[in-house]
This record gives C-alpha cells, sequence and structure tokens, in this order.
C-alpha cells in the first residue's frame, strides 16, 4: 500500500520557519526531499510526506514546537525509531501535518543504582539503553527484536510487549513516571521514583499507549533490576501445539518467576529463518509439529542451569517434549534466538503479506490457531499460515503469505477479516501489543463499545480539543460532538 504525496503548500511551510525561527535553530526543521525517510513505514510498504520534520533537542523546544503547530492548525504526529508495525508514525495528510521526532532527545539524564530506577529522554535508543544499564549491573527487562533501532518514547507511546511480558509485564508496567508535553505547551512533570504513590488517578497511565494522541512524552522513570548473571536458553521440539500449553502449566509451576520467555514456532519458522540467514545453524531436527523456545535468567545464589535440566527432565518424562537442545554458551543462545528473529525476516523476503497482532485467553491459544488457520487455507487454497508468538501471555502473530498466483492485496484483506472473524468467537484482542495506529483504525472503531467510545473522546477532547496530536490516529472523532 503506499499513499501518494501531496505537495506542501509553501507560504505555511514559511509561516512554520518563522514562527520557530526564533526558538529553533534552523537545522531543526527538515523539509523537501529530507522529509522522505521519516514518512516511510518500517516495512517499507507506506510511503508519505509531510509538511516539514521538527527535531527538537530539549523539553522547551518541544514545547515551542507545539504552541507554534497549534497556532497554525497543523497536525502533529510526534515519532520514535521508526519501527512501529501500525503506521502509528506516518502522516497521512502531507500538506497539514508535521512530523516531531525526538531523535535528538537522546540524553540518559540519571541512573540511580540504589533505587533501581533510570530517569531517560525519549529519543533514547532501548539497546543504548540496555548496555549503558549493564556496565552498572543493571537490567532493564524490556526486550524486542527492532531494540536497535527501537526508541523508549515509542516503546512508551505504544505500550510495547516483546519477548519477557509473561515476567516483567507490558512497558506500562516497567513506568514509574513520565514528563509529557501537553498539545497546548505545557509540560506535565510526573517523573516520580517512587514505587508506592497512590495520591488518585494515575495520569502517566493515560498517555502510554496512547500512540501520541493526547501529547509527546519527552522523558520517562523506568523501574529497573539487577541484571540477571545467568540464563540458560532451551529450544524444544513437541507433538502438538496443545503441549505447549501442557509445558507452559508446568514451567509456570517449577520454575516460577524465573522463566522469562515461553514462545512457540511452527516447523515452518526455520525454513523461514534459513532464507534470510543462509549460514543459520539449526541444531535440532526440523519435523515437529510445534517448537518452545523458553528461557530462565536469574542472579545470585540460584542455579538456572541446574533447574532448566531439572524441569526438562519431567518434561520428557510426562511426554511433553520429543526432542531438545539447551545452549551451552551465550553465543549458542544468541544463535536459538537468531531462528525466531530470522523467521519474521524470512516472511518479509516473500513479499507483502498479512501482519497480525492478536492475544486471546491463554487456555484458548491452540484451539484459535488451529480454527484460525483452518479457516483462512479453506477459504484461501495456497495461502500459507505462520503462527508464532508468546504462549505465557496469549499473543498470537498469526501471518499469512498470499498465494503466489492470487492477488496478493485482496487475500491479505481476506485473511484479516477471516482471522478477526474467528477472534471474536474467542473473546480475543486484535492488537496485544502493537497498538492500533492508521493501519487498524477502522477496525478498532467498528468494534469500539458505546460507552468505551464516549470515555475516550471525553478524554481526547480534555486534552486535545483542537484534536492536532497524531491526527486520523487511533480513533476519529466528530468535531464539535459532546463527549
Amino acid at each position: 500500500m503506499t499513499t501518494a504525496p501531496d505537495t506542501a503548500a509553501p507560504p505555511l511551510l514559511d509561516g512554520l520557519q518563522k514562527a520557530l525561527g526564533a526558538e529553533l535553530a534552523a537545522d531543526l526543521v527538515l523539509s523537501g526531499p529530507d522529509v522522505a525517510p521519516y514518512c516511510r513505514d518500517w516495512h517499507g510498504d507506506v510511503q508519505s510526506d509531510a509538511l516539514a520534520v521538527l527535531r527538537p533537542r530539549d523539553t522547551a523546544q518541544v514545547s515551542a514546537c507545539l504552541r507554534a503547530a497549534a497556532a497554525m492548525g497543523l497536525g502533529v504526529v510526534p515519532q520514535g525509531g521508526r519501527t512501529g508495525l501500525v503506521l502509528g508514525a506516518v502522516p497521512d495528510t502531507p500538506a497539514r501535518q508535521v512530523v516531531l521526532s525526538l531523535e535528538r532527545m537522546n540524553r540518559i539524564r540519571r541512573i540511580e543504582a540504589d533505587d533501581f530506577t533510570a530517569e531517560v529522554e525519549a529519543g533514547v535508543v532501548l539497546q543504548t539503553l540496555k548496555d549503558r544499564l549493564a556496565d552498572a549491573a543493571l537490567f532493564f527487562p524490556l526486550a524486542l527484536g527492532a531494540q536497535g533501532s527501537c526508541q523508549i518514547g515509542g516503546n512508551l507511546s505504544t505500550n510495547a510487549g516483546g519477548l519477557n511480558v509473561l515476567r516483567y509485564g507490558m512497558t506500562r508496567d516497567l513506568v514509574l513516571g513520565l514528563e509529557v508535553v501537553l498539545p497546548d505547551g505545557r509540560v506535565l512533570d510526573l517523573r516520580s521514583r517512587l514505587r508506592k504513590d497512590n495520591r488518585g488517578i494515575d495520569l502517566k497511565q493515560v498517555f502510554i499507549g496512547a500512540e501520541g494522541t493526547l501529547g509527546v512524552i519527552t522523558a520517562a522513570t523506568l523501574k529497573l533490576g539487577p541484571l540477571p548473571e545467568q540464563t540458560a536458553t532451551a529450544l524444544l521440539a513437541l507433538d502438538r501445539l496443545e503441549d505447549a500449553m501442557s509445558l507452559f502449566r508446568l514451567a509456570r509451576r517449577q520454575c516460577c518467576d524465573l522463566m522469562s520467555a515461553f514462545e512457540f514456532m511452527p516447523p515452518l519458522a526455520f525454513t523461514l529463518a534459513r532464507e534470510a540467514m543462509p549460514d543459520l545453524s539449526i541444531p535440532m531436527a526440523t519435523d515437529a509439529p510445534a517448537y518452545v523456545l523458553m528461557e530462565l535468567s536469574g542472579s545470585g545464589l540460584v542455579d538456572v542451569a541446574n533447574l532448566m535440566e531439572r524441569f526438562l527432565e519431567l518434561a520428557f518424562s510426562d511426554g511433553l517434549v520429543r526432542d531438545g537442545v539447551i545452549a551451552q554458551s551465550q553465543t549458542q543462545a544468541q544463535g536459538l534466538w537468531l531462528i525466531r528473529e530470522g523467521m519474521n525476516e524470512g516472511q518479509a523476503r516473500r513479499g507483502r503479506h498479512l501482519r497480525t497482532d492478536v492475544s486471546v485467553p491463554l487456555s484458548r491459544l491452540p484451539e484459535f490457531v488451529a480454527t484460525a488457520e483452518a479457516a483462512v487455507t479453506a477459504a484461501l487454497p495456497g495461502a500459507v499460515c505462520v503462527s508464532y508468538g508468546h504462549v505465557g501471555d496469549g499473543n498470537v502473530h498469526l501471518n499469512v503469505l498470499p498465494a503466489p498466483e492470487g492477488d496478493a492485496d485482496h487475500q491479505i484483506e481476506a485473511a484479516k477479516k477471516l482471522i478477526y472473524q474467528v477472534l471474536e468467537r474467542f473473546d480475543g484482542s486484535i492488537s496485544a501489543e502493537h497498538g492500533i495506529g492508521r493501519l487498524k483504525r477502522a477496525d478498532f472503531q467498528d468494534a469500539l463499545p458505546d460507552t468505551q467510545r464516549d470515555l475516550l473522546g471525553a478524554i481526547k477532547r480534555a486534552i486535545d480539543p483542537a484534536q492536532m496530536m497524531n491526527p486520523n490516529c487511533q480513533l476519529v472523532l466528530v468535531r464539535g460532538a459532546g463527549g
């Protein structure tokens, strides 16, 4: 899908540059061809345009940007590392919208080891933060495939999930405080380091997951833990996906909170990973119906390696695992995780395809996968389903590779409709961790109960009455309507 760029109005751009000229250096306003990289989605499916890209260096400059945009009636699309998958940071009305990139706000303001907290700006790259914390024997548990590019502000705005949710929770569970610039330029300072603070409604949670529709997150105080000194990673072959659920229940009982990841993959994962990484080492046979990649981690007096070995003895004795391998080094563990990452790259190499991010109750995950895959393959002969995800939190990425002889766009839309119809019967969600953005907006709005719509609309109008923040993202309101 490609959005044809409009032609930006030069007088409007001139007015914006003049309005910001007194407060922002000239290099902070990009226009013309320099805008293009900021108006493309992660997969390259969509290329749009914008009036300009604003790149502030501090909170005061963000405030100036929003005041200028408000005065000129411009929409503002906040942007982090451009790794989102639902078009939440891609402008869609080029002549009337500006991109606000937080990439230059990339300072780690302070690390408080005794408090197990860090205050960071929105443009800090997740991997950069994790590396810096590791030097201090500290750990921020958010783990994503895009962590070498994604930024903390984007993680917060989308309430990112990732691999470690079953142990540490979503991003909102890792945040103690926020700094937010409101649409009128005021700064809301909620940068608390307190782990217990029960003074009324927790306002920071309003902005986490809002995808920049209520304001711009400029900094956050994050909750840290001790750096895990020991990690045990295993790749396991199973006879069926239902056994993955039984294995997970056993792991929850026997490994408790030391289990940090529990992923399931189909056998096709190895083929796709090899297509992306031909030299990738595959340490076991790839003909089992289902695979699990699990990880235990800890520090201090626990023996994580021994725990993994004793757990797998139980799993084999119970008949839940047919084959398995335990990584004997960090390098081998990274190789096992490369299979998971390579699978995604392999799908991308096969061309346009449906990418879903749904969630269902844990107990119903295998039934949902079987039902949804059957519906897709029956209606779309030749299409290939690739289902994988996070067993521990019910998050399934049921992707569909269109049949090569058919119309890809038609197959993608038809497969999505079928999957969502099944999802509704399973009381699931169309967005487990990626957000709504612009890509899922119509589906989100169509299924939104009236009471929820009224409350969301009331919040939006109270904080952003001009509806300038990330227009057309998440929920589109009727201007002038009550709520």
